[in-house]
């Protein structure tokens, strides 16, 4: 297999060629051994930070910002926006409070990325 993709650890941006034949896999292109690293993994098991909003009541705003702890396998951003859209939390809500622990036994938390006082 042949596969073709952009390095996005760095700035630099470099076009990386992987070859995979079977459990061998030859990453060309990099320039430094992230662009490697993130050509392997692409491959092998693609993960995303996961950025969106959860309900909040009794705050200015209705929406609350929340950010993974971490990346989130690739195949769970569905399954866990799903689960996120039935979560509604009260303020006060501060940032880094934990909204959700541990989504899928993975180890990552879903937490606040901002602060909201409670108003009445």
């Amino acid at each position: 297999m042949l596969k073709e993709m952009i390095c996005i650890t760095c700035p630099i941006g470099c076009h990386l060629t992987i070859r995979q034949d079977g459990d061998d896999i030859e990453v060309t292109g990099n320039t430094c051994p992230r662009g490697k690293q993130y050509a392997i993994a692409e491959l092998t098991n693609p993960t995303r930070m996961l950025t969106t909003t959860v309900v909040i009541k009794n705050a200015l705003y209705h929406q609350l910002p929340v950010i993974s702890s971490a990346p989130i396998p690739l195949d769970k951003i569905e399954e866990t926006m799903k689960l996120l859209k039935e979560v509604a939390v009260t303020a006060p809500i501060y940032e880094k409070d934990i909204i959700m622990k541990d989504i899928f036994g993975l180890g990552i938390d879903i937490i606040a990325s901002r602060s909201m006082k409670k108003v009445d």
